[in-house]
């Protein structure tokens, strides 16, 4: 093995492997069951498949354009105006991008320079800060009003100065399920008004939502979708996280610097993925039943560990919830997940993770995107805690 010689000085030197690779590698190695990772143990739609095929089969296995295969960002243009009456030029203002998590990275990177401040409402998404430090930006830290996980808007406004340039907000919220609310939008925009500040807003779990509660994009609000990117996912929103798939949009000007970082990140994205998804935006119906989808997951799980000794508020959106041990256990969220793996065989995600200074609210997240039987041993297993 060969062994580097020279000197290094890391630019994360904070940063491991993340959370999500280390618990379902341990999940693995203790063959429990892996509520931990945000993915589906179900298939993707036959029809998925059947259109990826067809598209490798009629010869389209070379480059897509940079910003994605035009088919597609017209579709997603047309459903982005059919659902929050917000208009996109699929030339000049979407982008098709290798997942959510490039997007993110991109945006950041198109517009942050050294010395410029972020905002970030914890507990947080694990790939926002690292983004922001290697471009020489700072992370400024708010935390979200536990149990309702809800935003403190006087909090934010003390903390925006001449520095700050941009503030991430993800709703529905990982790892939480919160969501925001249109009192929410309306305080972001008014405190954003007549400024220079960029809002990237990472909306990936849109479609998951639940008890009829209306997904609050930044693209309804005039006032924010100037200012704007937005950053969703197929692979959320198809059940397919593996094909690595999403797409940004913006106003032309953010995503001209936009697509100057993208090309140089991936060029292009898979190209008959693209053309499948093109096509499967035309069965509206899929993505506009996801939410009662998940929410039957969810209610499911909740009903299975109702007799359980942990605690909860069943989530607003997303396909997590979280979980409080507090009655079992006072050992810290990263302690007792290991033993959770270990001694009873289930896989979650300890919640302090998310937060630049841990916080310890003995809190774990679960992920119901399984399937009911995968749901029902979890649970039978959570309720013998």
């Amino acid at each position: 093995m060969p062994e580097f010689k020279g000197s290094l000085s890391s630019k994360l030197p904070s940063v491991g492997t993340t959370i999500f690779t280390v618990m379902s590698k341990m999940a693995a190695e203790h063959n429990a069951i892996n509520l931990s990772q945000g993915f589906p143990d179900f298939d993707c739609p036959p029809k998925l498949v059947e259109l990826v095929n067809k598209a490798m089969k009629a010869g389209n296995n070379q480059y897509a354009p940079m910003p994605g295969i035009l088919k597609l960002r017209e579709m997603i243009a047309e459903k982005t105006e059919s659902l929050y009456g917000t208009s996109y030029n699929p030339e000049t203002e979407i982008t098709v991008t290798a997942g959510a998590t490039q997007a993110i990275y991109t945006a950041i990177a198109a517009v942050i320079r050294e010395g410029d401040e972020v905002v970030i409402f914890e507990p947080a998404y694990d790939c926002y800060a690292p983004a922001i430090e290697l471009n020489g930006g700072k992370p400024v830290y708010v935390s979200l009003k536990a149990p309702e996980y809800s935003v403190d808007w006087n909090a934010v406004k003390k903390v925006i100065n001449h520095r700050t340039r941009m503030i991430i907000i993800n709703t529905p919220h990982n790892p939480t399920g919160a969501m925001m609310s249109a009192e929410d939008l309306k305080q972001l925009d008014k405190l954003t008004k007549n400024s220079d500040i960029i809002i990237l807003s990472d909306e990936v779990y849109e479609h998951i939502t639940f008890d009829g509660s209306k997904h609050e994009s930044v693209a309804r609000y005039p006032g924010l979708a100037c200012r704007s990117f937005i950053v969703s996912s197929f692979g959320k929103t198809f059940h397919t996280t593996g094909w690595k798939l999403g797409y940004c949009v913006a106003p032309k000007e953010l995503m001209n610097e936009f697509r100057k970082v993208h090309q140089f990140l991936v060029f292009s994205c898979n190209t008959p993925m693209q053309i499948a998804c093109a096509e499967f935006l035309n069965d509206k119906s899929h993505y506009l039943e996801l939410g009662q989808f998940y929410q039957e997951k969810r209610d499911f799980f909740a009903r299975h560990i109702s007799s359980s000794r942990f605690k909860f508020s069943p989530a607003a959106g997303t396909y997590f919830q979280l979980l409080q041990y507090n009655g079992i256990s006072e050992e810290k969220d990263t302690d007792y997940a290991v033993r959770l793996i270990k001694e009873a065989g289930v896989a979650s995600i300890p919640i302090s993770v998310f937060y630049h200074k841990p916080v310890y609210d003995s809190m774990l997240r679960f992920c119901f995107a399984k399937k009911n039987e995968t749901l029902e041993k979890a649970a039978e297993i959570l309720c013998k805690v």
